[in-house]
């Protein structure tokens, strides 16, 4: 599985870990155990390419990382303005990490507004290194700068870099028969080559990539080959940079195994071609295209050859009822999609619910109400979730917690559709679908059986010993209904959205039926079979056992565990446990909850989870909220949690 998962462009990305390599460094060569660089710059800059190509790179090398990409939702904001402002951060380590860090320690500012955006995170010290040909008169002015702040003494703290990366890229392009304009865009590899060299980062798997995106275009390869080059060049011989850095390989930080850095979003595609493989059913997707669910569709569409149908509809209630009809005729069905399209898929997820079908509904949250933040990182439809349909309408609800993770969360969701009959949502966000981190890749034999057995034949005998098909006779086990596939001779019955009769299918408007139905329904999802909830609580059983538990869900997992790690290097005694099912909760989550004084739940909403937990547990449950469209940052939990120890 490996091998025909991974594209040949990706191939680069993977690493034995524990494989070293020789640093190249001729000046000094300053050893760090961890770098946390911000490539910043203009919407079409190229900053995020030039990002995940140094991510790329690092992978391949062996460190542990996390990715943070933040970019605006307009197409093409407005050049050299703050809201055009596209930013990638990467934090890398010789060691285990969790967050892509709160304050990079380099800063790459193509222009004014890069700089003016993103120095107040800036921490002083820190290396800044910025194109001074951008920073003309009209460009300052347009982002609010009186003066140079080149020239004001205003970055007198940082060590500052000036480096005319426009006009450097220029002149090492210049026998390329190419415009100044189209020399200019290949500026962003020019400052990829100058940090390569800083971290002593692989050049191979980028002068590769360049070769392969640009094959038919060998001009535009040669030139972007040259100016990462001329990049790297400018690092090893200018006096400017009398240091490199190195961080080495975490070798120590995971199991034996191949490694290759992988996205939320690439993860949760992979997962659900594993999970249909393990299914043996085809994979069937319908959807409508959506930041930030959209590369899902985009990669999904790659992967025929292991029997995967994508459909892109024309809207998102066109996509899940494609997807719905894929599920009723046997496929492994899913629809994606953000937290808009999950409102309009709501009617849709009810009609699952009615009919009792295995639907992967994949929510990738984003800043909301309505169109909201397209482009930043929210987790509020938790909520919607759980109640967002008409009726009593109870859907599983399962949370990966990073961006390697999606790949289990995927196959988990796939498990829990097919043993129990029933639509269930799996909600990832902006931060997991964008970021990135190393993820071993996994032995198929370490992967669960899912397959299914569909109706093959008459199941009920009536009063007259005859022998009929009845679409609602449940496994007693776990109250699933057989999954009959349409064609199979005998097994006829009724679909649709109007209540059925217990057993038979019919149609029914019995009031006793209905408050059956609708009871077992909801007994069938309260059965599901979740593992317990771990707590991490080194202190246990001890006199001095911690009297507070952080919990958390989806993607806070990474910023609350560094902060939880944080406040235990001070001495602090505090407990976390992180929930991956929703809806339902683990059987041992209240006597978990029981066991502390104070429980404190951090969300990237105004306190979704706390609500359900208060209501349900009648625990008195602590909020601390952010809705700002960014994840949390370690420092900032950090001194919330104490207060919270210290309260």
């Amino acid at each position: 599985m490996t091998s025909k998962v991974s594209s040949p462009t990706e191939q680069a990305d993977e690493a034995v870990v524990g494989e070293q390599r020789k640093p190249p460094g001729a000046k000094d060569v300053r050893r760090l155990d961890r770098v946390i660089i911000r490539f910043a710059g203009d919407s079409g800059d190229g900053m995020q390419l030039a990002g995940d190509r140094f991510t790329s790179e690092t992978a391949s090398f062996g460190n542990d990382l996390s990715t943070l990409p933040n970019f605006p939702a307009e197409i093409r904001a407005p050049a050299g303005t703050l809201p055009g402002v596209s930013s990638f951060q990467l934090h890398f380590a010789d060691h285990d990490i969790l967050t892509p860090g709160d304050a990079p320690n380099v800063l790459v500012a193509m222009n004014p507004a890069a700089l003016k955006a993103n120095i107040a995170d800036v921490p002083r010290g820190a290396e800044i290194i910025v194109n001074t040909d951008e920073f003309t008169k009209r460009a300052m002015q347009k982002v609010g700068y009186a003066t140079s702040p080149l020239e004001d003494g205003s970055l007198d703290g940082y060590n500052v870099h000036p480096v005319p990366l426009t006009a450097m890229t220029v002149e090492a392009l210049k026998d390329f028969e190419l415009s100044r304009k189209e020399a200019e865009r290949s500026k962003n590899m020019f400052a990829l080559g100058l940090l390569s060299w800083m971290y002593h980062r692989p050049t191979e798997g980028t002068e590769k990539f360049l070769r392969t995106k640009f094959a038919k275009k060998p001009d535009i390869a040669a030139a972007n080959l040259a100016a990462f080059r001329a990049g790297w060049n400018f690092g090893e011989t200018t006096e400017d940079f009398a240091v490199s850095y190195e961080v080495a390989p975490a070798s120590k930080a995971f199991p034996t195994g191949t490694y290759r850095n992988i996205s939320g979003n690439l993860a949760l595609s992979y997962g659900l071609v594993a999970a249909s493989r393990q299914a043996d059913l085809p994979l069937y997707l319908g959807s409508y295209p959506i930041t930030p669910a959209s590369d899902i569709l985009h990669e999904l569409s790659k992967h025929k050859n292991f029997g995967v149908r994508t459909f892109q509809a024309e809207d998102e209630i066109a996509g899940i009822g494609a997807a719905l009809g894929a599920a009723f005729g046997g496929s492994l069905a899913v629809t994606t999609t953000s937290g808009p399209g999950v409102a309009l898929k709501s009617e849709t997820i009810g009609l699952a619910v009615s009919l009792e079908l295995p639907l992967l509904v994949i929510d990738i949250q984003r800043g909301g109400p309505s169109t909201g933040l397209p482009t930043k990182t929210e987790q509020a439809d938790l909520l919607q979730a759980m109640y967002g349909r008409n009726g009593e309408a109870p859907v599983p609800i399962v949370a990966p917690r990073t961006p390697a993770d999606c790949f289990d969360a995927a196959l988990e969701a796939a498990r829990i559709a097919l043993t129990y009959r029933t639509p269930v949502l799996l909600l990832s966000d902006g931060y997991l679908a964008n970021g990135s981190e190393p993820w071993r890749i996994p032995e198929t034999d370490e992967l669960p059986d899912l397959r299914v057995q569909f109706a093959q034949g008459p199941n009920h005998t009536l009063e007259d010993g005859s022998e009929v098909f009845w679409p609602y006779k449940r496994d007693p086990g776990t109250l699933a209904r057989p999954w009959a596939v349409p064609g199979t001779p005998g097994l006829e019955h009724r679909i649709g959205g109007i209540e059925k009769q217990d057993g038979s299918g019919n149609i029914s408007y019995d009031p006793a039926n209905h408050d059956f139905m609708v009871r077992t329904r909801q007994a069938k999802i309260d059965g599901i079979d979740v593992p317990d909830l771990e707590v991490d609580d080194p202190t246990a059983g001890t006199d001095t056992a911690a009297t507070t538990l952080v919990l958390g869900w989806g993607s806070t997992y990474g910023p609350i565990t560094a902060a939880v790690r944080r406040l235990r290097t001070a001495g602090e005694h505090i407990a976390q446990a992180h929930l991956r099912h929703l809806n339902p909760f683990p059987r041992n989550l209240g006597a978990v909850l029981r066991r502390y004084d104070k429980v404190v739940i951090p969300e990237m909403n105004l306190g979704q989870l706390a609500t359900l937990v208060r209501a349900r547990y009648l625990v008195d449950a602590h909020s601390y909220n952010q809705v700002n469209g960014m994840p949390f940052k370690a420092e900032q939990l950090a001194t919330a949690l104490k207060e919270a120890i210290d309260g």
